[in-house]
């Protein structure tokens, strides 16, 4: 019960994130792929840090650098391109790669078993995601489809190492600690190669606030907790419930059509949700090695 439990509040994480795109295209000036990470992630990272009040110590200032940088600086940025060159469905799901690149570095990190029923359950979702993609209205720019690879291997690490270092803090101090660190890498980038943004409107500043506020904090709040008490290959194919709420808001909001194709692309990617979960509640073949524990051996 516990477990379901997790997974439930985890889940609302990647839901919420496949607004992103919604947001981005209709509420935020358009052609400002960093500014617009770079404002997503620092301002809510200091709201963070002003209610915890404690920063990190140690090897962590390099730790949190480094998963500020995978989870959001270089991430976000390649989301952010990806999402102001493709229609928001498209570039929602281009990462669908995701979850099989954490299976691998997961086996590689920590040690983790790689289950053939995840590999198929991944596998299915990048079916089912292309199935999304691949309408005749779809406007597959290289660039942009470059871009939404490269986020999704930027997260899949940051993902994973989230799970091998984990200080002694709660996720609300941890997720302040990344947001803080990716947001002021993104800084003198935003700066050096993006004209300054034009005075905001009133929806300019509703998207930032959403983006940051619900988008960022309240989300990864709940990402980086189910990754503290989950294993990476648990929680990464949740993910794609983000392209499926995606979707399903263009369609809604947009009015953009969905062809039977589309829907059963979103009944492929919710069955590989499914079964993803399914393969990690089946026991191992063989007897337990210490490898199948890597959140104790790996902690620090």
């Amino acid at each position: 019960m516990r477990r379901n439990f997790d997974l439930l509040l985890t889940a609302i994480a990647p839901a919420i994130w496949g607004s992103t795109y919604l947001v981005t295209t209709e509420l935020l000036p358009a052609g400002y792929p960093l500014t617009v990470a770079m404002l997503r992630a620092l301002p809510a990272g200091l709201l963070l840090l002003g209610v915890v009040r404690r920063l990190p110590r140690g090897i962590w200032w390099a730790r949190s650098l480094v998963l500020g940088a995978l989870n959001f600086s270089i991430f976000w940025w390649m989301l952010f391109m990806s999402a102001y060159r493709l229609p928001g469905g498209v570039a929602a799901t281009v990462g669908a790669i995701q979850p099989l690149i954490v299976i691998m570095l997961a086996r590689l990190l920590l040690g983790s078993r790689i289950r053939g029923l995840s590999i198929m359950a991944a596998l299915a979702g990048i079916v089912g995601v292309a199935l999304l993609i691949l309408t005749p209205q779809a406007k597959l720019d290289p660039v942009g489809i470059a871009a939404g690879i490269g986020g999704a291997v930027s997260m899949a690490a940051g993902t994973v190492l989230s799970r091998r270092w984990r200080p002694d803090v709660s996720p609300l101090t941890f997720t302040a600690w990344q947001l803080t660190a990716g947001g002021l890498l993104l800084l003198p980038f935003a700066i050096m190669m993006e004209p300054p943004l034009p005075f905001p409107t009133a929806a300019n500043l509703l998207g930032f606030a959403y983006l940051g506020l619900i988008g960022a904090a309240l989300t990864y709040i709940l990402w980086f907790r189910g990754l503290s008490r989950l294993e990476p290959s648990v929680v990464s194919p949740l993910g794609f419930l983000s392209p499926t709420t995606a979707v399903i808001l263009g369609w809604w909001v947009l009015d953009q059509q969905l062809s039977p194709i589309q829907f059963l692309g979103i009944a492929i990617v919710l069955g590989s949700v499914w079964l993803s979960q399914r393969a990690q509640q089946l026991p191992s073949a063989g007897k337990s090695t210490p490898t199948d524990r890597p959140a104790i051996a790996l902690k620090r």
